[in-house]
């Protein structure tokens, strides 16, 4: 496999999301970004919720540690969700490795 085509793979490999609700400060900005992927629940932190139908609320994904795939028009989104996120709480990772690209644990 080339670099290239390595790189390729990369790009369209598929990933999830995750936050760290021990790290979460509550700011909101991962919702002001992508309110697709993150909602803000009652207890003031911020959850991920996977994609849902036109017309339909996805659950919120409480459980620690719950992952969501990230949606390929809202990678930038969320990419940038995890970027400015002040209690550097948000990972985005690989699903087929594990690794994560995006987030405080990445590269």
């Amino acid at each position: 496999m080339t670099a290239q085509q390595r790189s390729a793979g990369e790009r369209t490999d598929a990933l999830e999301v995750w936050i760290d609700q021990d790290l979460c400060t509550g700011d909101g900005i991962c919702a002001q970004y992508a309110p697709e992927v993150f909602e803000l629940d009652i207890d003031g932190l911020a959850y991920v919720k996977p994609p849902a139908a036109p017309g339909e609320e996805a659950p919120l994904l409480t459980e620690p540690g719950a992952a969501a795939p990230v949606p390929l028009p809202l990678l930038d989104d969320v990419v940038s969700s995890a970027r400015d996120c002040p209690g550097e709480c948000i990972h985005v990772r690989r699903v087929s490795d594990g690794a994560e690209v995006h987030g405080p644990d990445a590269p």
